[in-house]
């Protein structure tokens, strides 16, 4: 039997050999499983030196795979490469910073022996992480299981080891704006839950900076829920009838008061209320629209400038 370990990989010049040193220790496991291994680095783009180490890697070691990227795609581009290229029996996407601990393939493993189709990790904290970050990414997970049909656990990670059967189906669906945690959790199949203390990087900083994880949930919401368009519709309703109320306050007033003029800067403010809200509705539809923009285009989701 094949393994597939899938590594997505930017600017991870000082783990690449690291990660594949702790990779290896599981080498009883693997042979006592009867287990062929090989090592997918996709290269999503890199600055630094990760693609000359991958080589060096290479060079000793065939069960090492290069696909490098000829611009930066992003992590979900890199995955799916790296799903495309695997030709294993089963394929496992694991980071290379080491956050996420080979040591749990042999229990992950155990249970695929068990009958799981999948096995998925989640983290039980976010140690090292600071505070605001992590209360908005539970939040979101909170939302996210609220306005949407797809199963997407707080905490989990792409760490995931799965059969060839769940890879093809995640295949399966070649849509351009992606979004795994929901595509895991869309395909479905017998996926077990491993929960594991929060790992710190091994080397090197995080690449995910504030405003791309806002913008990474951005499209989580919009690719698994059509529910900020039901709230645009609500929002258009019940401004149209507060409006259609204030007209007939403003009548009613002018017939017994006559006094149409006072009030002005309430106005001011009811109207400046509504044009907000006005362009939200607007943005989200834009939202929704320019994602199915990009889809219909049919641009390829990652183009490769070398592959080993």
């Amino acid at each position: 039997m094949l393994l597939s370990v899938i590594v997505p990989c930017y600017n991870e010049e000082e783990n690449i050999r690291y990660f594949y040193d702790e990779l290896n220790k599981n080498a009883n496991f693997f042979k006592e499983k009867a287990l062929d291994i090989e090592i997918i680095y996709v290269d999503d783009g890199s600055k630094d030196g990760t693609v000359r180490e991958i080589k060096a890697l290479n060079e000793t070691d065939n069960r090492v795979k290069l696909v490098s990227f000829s611009r930066n795609f992003g992590k979900e581009a890199a995955i799916y490469a790296g799903f495309e290229k695997s030709k294993g029996d089963y394929a496992v996407v694991m980071d290379a910073d080491l956050q996420d601990p080979p040591a749990l393939l042999p229990e992950m493993f155990e249970y695929i022996e068990q009958g799981y189709d999948s096995v998925a990790t989640r983290r039980v904290n976010r140690k090292g992480e600071p505070p605001i970050r992590s209360f908005l990414a539970r939040k979101f997970y909170k939302i996210m299981n609220k306005i949407s049909k797809t199963d997407i656990v707080d905490g989990a990670r792409d760490y995931r080891l799965m059969t060839r059967q769940v890879v093809n189906a995640i295949l399966s669906m070649g849509e351009y704006n992606r979004f795994s945690k929901g595509i895991y959790g869309w395909v479905g199949y017998k996926t077990k839950w491993l929960e594991f203390e929060n790992v710190e990087r091994a080397k090197g900083e995080t690449k995910w900076s504030f405003w791309g994880l806002f913008l990474y949930s951005i499209e989580g919401i919009i690719a698994f829920s059509t529910a900020p368009l039901a709230i645009a519709s609500f929002l258009g309703v019940l401004f149209c009838v507060l409006a259609f109320v204030l007209i007939i306050f403003i009548l009613i007033r002018s017939i017994f008061w006559e006094d149409p003029t006072s009030g002005w800067q309430s106005l001011v403010c009811i109207i400046s209320l509504i044009s907000g809200v006005q362009l939200l509705c607007l943005g989200i539809l834009g939202q929704y629209l320019s994602k199915t923009y990009l889809e219909v285009k049919n641009r390829p989701k990652y183009l490769v400038k070398e592959e080993l």
